[in-house]
């Protein structure tokens, strides 16, 4: 293990908690897009997005296994953005507005599935991830200086 690992597996980690606040606030962004894409001709509301996240290299079985045969230390190697999914599970809110361009025949109009509260949540996980990695950072630089101290 090199000396920089601890701080390359936080690194990926605020790069990847980075891109989850920015997904965040894309989705609180377009709430109310109501023209996000064309489907077969119709505009489809804007639908909300997440991040998915995977370890970089390997599974946990395979940690698991280096730890007990003991050929490696069983440390991660960070994580890392897989992909960025839309929810199609959520279906889209239906708003009783005549007026709206978007409206329906019975006067309603398809609003995007994005709920401000559980983006809100999202958004705080997050951040609190980001500032905990943000720490472990900092320990680590913390350590390496007072390394670099001992041996002058």
């Amino acid at each position: 293990m090199s000396m920089f690992h601890s701080m390359n597996i936080t690194s990926s980690a605020l790069t990847a908690q980075r891109l989850r606040m920015d997904v965040v606030s894309s989705n609180m962004a377009n709430m109310e897009s109501t023209r996000a894409r064309q489907v077969n001709g119709e505009w489809q509301p804007y639908q909300r997005k997440s991040v998915v996240l995977q370890p970089k290299q390997g599974e946990f079985s395979s940690f698991l296994n280096q730890a007990i045969s003991r050929q490696n230390d069983g440390a991660g190697n960070g994580v890392k953005v897989t992909k960025i999914v839309e929810d199609d599970l959520t279906p889209f809110k239906r708003v009783y507005d005549p007026t709206h361009p978007d409206a329906n025949e019975e006067g309603y109009v398809q609003m995007p599935n994005v709920d401000p509260l559980r983006e809100m949540v999202d958004l705080m996980a997050a951040t609190r991830s980001y500032e905990a990695n943000v720490t472990v950072f900092n320990a680590s630089k913390s350590m390496m200086m007072k390394a670099l101290e001992i041996g002058k």
